[in-house]
């Protein structure tokens, strides 16, 4: 019993079988179908290497979700030159709490404002690529991925006694609270005040005055190797002594996450004004660089993903299978149509005239049936004579 049980077993399976097995007496090969397989083998290694990168590119996903963070510090970092002296200039920030934050995380180094050949060179890639992430939006994502090591060339001072370091560059970082804020450079070193803070600039003459400068650098949150930042590279020359620059930021707290990088940072927008002060022309203000920003309620995540494996896979079998069904498909269709006209020509349907056809038509021609009935009574009365 369990033996024909097995049999039984065995013959449904059988019977089950997609793919039958054809005896190869019964297979023919021929030049056509080896050059469609050849053809379809070739196509199928083509569009399966290219789907492999397909697989290995990587694309960056985009969330927003509301910032639930307001308790943390958040991390400016800076690296700016202006073409003052040192002593006559000072940096601080006043957020919206009328807090004053200490600017003990920068450092004050004197330095000529030019740009060595080096130097220039690197800034000039710089803007050419600040320009270009203005038209082409996706080039971020490149960055974002590539997250360059590089960085700008070390700045070396040159002592050629010809004339002394007239330029400072403020650069390091400082822990703010996360709410709106102005950063500012003006003149004087800052002082506490009851109310808020003051510069010490009664001192200094106005002719030295020169707000001059270029932001090398300015980012907020986390510092991100070959993350370009929208300010990084800014070069702003001053016509007269007395001048302001300001700089509304508007900053969106960004959760960085590649197969490189995994961060916590800040993207930020700009819009800038710049003005000279004249108060005999209504012009009122104070001299100097401003930094006004503010931080979005919404959080963006990046996340860097890719193509996982079993779509990968489910792909390549499609490619795969596609190419062999529409390559045999057409392999038959085209044999039938092949073997459709060769068929008309063998029997003659097609074959070429070499008579008039007219001529031909009356040599086929048979007699009309008036003739053929005339014949027997001709032969009836040639028999009635006879006799």
């Amino acid at each position: 019993m369990r033996r024909l049980t097995k049999k039984k077993a065995l013959t449904m399976v059988k019977e089950l079988d997609a793919f039958p097995k054809v005896p190869e007496s019964y297979v023919e090969s021929t030049a056509s179908g080896g050059t469609v397989s050849l053809v379809a083998f070739t196509l199928m290694a083509v569009l399966a290497f290219l789907e492999f990168f397909v697989y290995r590119a990587t694309w960056m996903k985009y969330e927003y979700e509301v910032d639930k963070d307001f308790s943390s510090k958040m991390r400016i970092n800076i690296d700016i030159t202006v073409a003052m002296k040192c002593q006559y200039i000072g940096a601080d920030v006043l957020d919206l709490a009328e807090t004053m934050i200490a600017s003990d995380g920068l450092k004050y180094e004197p330095v000529h404002f030019e740009l060595s050949p080096e130097q220039r060179l690197w800034h000039r890639t710089l803007l050419h690529i600040q320009d270009r992430l203005r038209v082409e939006h996706a080039l971020q994502d490149v960055i974002f991925k590539a997250a360059i090591k590089g960085q700008a060339p070390i700045r070396a001072h040159r002592d050629d006694g010809s004339s002394d370091l007239t330029s400072c560059r403020i650069h390091g970082h400082m822990y703010v609270n996360k709410v709106a804020g102005n950063f500012h450079i003006t003149v004087g070193k800052s002082i506490p005040h009851p109310r808020g803070h003051a510069h010490l600039a009664a001192l200094i003459s106005h002719d030295s005055y020169n707000f001059s400068h270029r932001i090398d650098h300015l980012s907020f949150g986390e510092a991100i190797p070959g993350i370009i930042s929208t300010l990084d590279g800014t070069e702003k020359i001053s016509a007269d002594a007395n001048h302001m620059f300001q700089y509304f930021i508007t900053i969106v707290p960004t959760k960085l996450n590649t197969y490189k990088v995994s961060a916590d940072t800040h993207q930020y927008s700009v819009t800038e004004r710049e003005r000279a002060i004249n108060h005999a022309l209504g012009s009122h203000g104070v001299s100097g660089i401003f930094m006004k920003y503010d931080i979005s309620s919404l959080m963006v995540k990046v996340t860097e993903q890719h193509m996982p494996l079993w779509q990968f896979l489910v792909r390549l079998c499609g490619i795969i299978g596609g190419i062999f069904s529409t390559t045999g498909m057409l392999h038959g269709m085209v044999g039938f149509l092949v073997d459709v006209f060769s068929c008309r020509f063998q029997v003659g349907v097609y074959k070429p005239l070499t008579e008039d056809p007219m001529n031909v038509h009356e040599k086929s021609e048979p007699s009309t049936p008036s003739e053929n009935l005339s014949e027997p009574l001709d032969i009836g009365r040639q028999l009635i004579l006879e006799q």
